[in-house]
């Protein structure tokens, strides 16, 4: 048996965007404009990690506590009112359902956060296992993460198929056997064309994924 491991951000919720606003209006209060480079260098890290990451980049006074709770209370009304799926997500979910595969979700976000989402969308109990960064400790571009939705599904990583929207952690996936799907979203654009040489297959949406059988 095959199981699914999704991303969260980026693949199946169309949330980028929250995150991309969030980084031009907190460093602007600061009197920061956002580098062109910023979103891509933090977008495998865990929170702390991008909290740490940008007080050593901006030479920023907060502690890395305190930026992370700020990010919290910026993105929580998003994700429990506006955040949607991305496009034909929710009936892929279902399709696999109905299939009887195991489907875990490895997210580097919080429950604060993806737990208000996944209710408002009505697929919080569709998911046999939800992982999330702060489990292991460290970001996707170690593998940890998809180690652990395996072990916790009871499926051999290389029977694991994973959609990812960011390029380090379609290498780390890859890294460790499974199959990886790269999932297009506008954020990660300026790595499309390296994701679409690492992963084993890319899609725009997930009307591709029902066409298939695998």
């Amino acid at each position: 048996m095959k199981a699914y491991i999704f991303d969260l951000d980026g693949t199946l919720l169309d949330s980028m965007g929250v995150w991309l606003d969030i980084n031009v209006v907190f460093l602007a209060n600061r009197g920061i404009v956002a580098p062109a480079d910023y979103a891509r260098k933090i977008s495998a890290m865990t929170f702390s990690e991008s909290a740490a990451y940008t007080i050593e980049r901006f030479n920023l006074p907060d502690t890395t506590e305190s930026l992370v709770q700020e990010w919290y209370d910026m993105a929580a009304l998003a994700y429990g009112n506006t955040v949607q799926m991305k496009p034909h997500a929710k009936e892929y979910l279902a399709e696999l359902r109905k299939r009887g595969a195991k489907i875990a979700i490895a997210t580097s976000s919080v429950p604060e956060l993806y737990e208000p989402a996944l209710h408002k969308h009505g697929i919080y109990d569709w998911f046999d296992v939800i992982c999330d960064a702060s489990e292991v400790g460290c970001g996707k571009s170690r593998p940890d993460i998809f180690i652990l939705a395996a072990k916790k599904l009871g499926i051999p990583p290389e029977d694991c198929i994973v959609f990812e929207d960011i390029l380090a952690a379609v290498k780390s996936a890859k890294s460790i056997g499974m199959t990886v799907y790269g999932v297009y979203d506008n954020a990660s654009k300026s790595d499309w064309e390296q994701i679409k040489k690492t992963a084993h297959g890319v899609i725009s949406d997930f009307s591709q994924m029902q066409k298939r059988t695998g």
